[in-house]
């Protein structure tokens, strides 16, 4: 079993994370803001989740986020700009630019992707642990 990490760190107007596998950061995630689970508006709730490989036409081959309280169809895909374009999804960033804002989305999408896919062509169990980061 391999754990994916996202950090949170959370904003009235959107939601930043960073994303770490094996004690690596791996890139930045943008997202929605917490808004109890609301369906298309907020970031889906802390915890432990499954990972799997999934391909549709609109977004190619992207990354599914399995069993998510109340919700379904949560990815991980390439946004840079959360209330623009994301609905619920998490989206990996190469740079955060603000709050629920990032940049070279694609970049960081693919670095994920590859890194998760490895995993998942061996046979791996891949689990993303969302928790809010800890201030020091």
């Amino acid at each position: 079993m391999v754990m994916i990490g996202l950090l949170r760190t959370y904003q009235p107007e959107g939601t930043n994370g960073e994303i770490w596998l094996n004690g690596e950061l791996v890139c930045y995630s943008i997202e929605l803001p917490w808004l109890d689970n609301l369906r298309n508006i907020s970031c889906i709730p802390e915890g432990m989740y499954s990972l799997s490989k999934r391909y549709s036409k609109r977004f190619g081959w992207h990354i599914l986020i399995k069993n998510v309280p109340a919700r379904s169809g949560i990815l991980f895909h390439p946004a840079n700009d959360a209330k623009r374009e994301l609905r619920g999804c998490i989206a990996p960033v190469s740079q955060l630019t603000g709050i629920g804002k990032g940049g070279n989305s694609r970049v960081a999408f693919e670095k994920l992707r590859q890194r998760l896919y490895a995993l998942l062509d061996q046979g791996q169990q891949v689990y993303l642990q969302i928790e809010k980061k800890e201030e020091l």
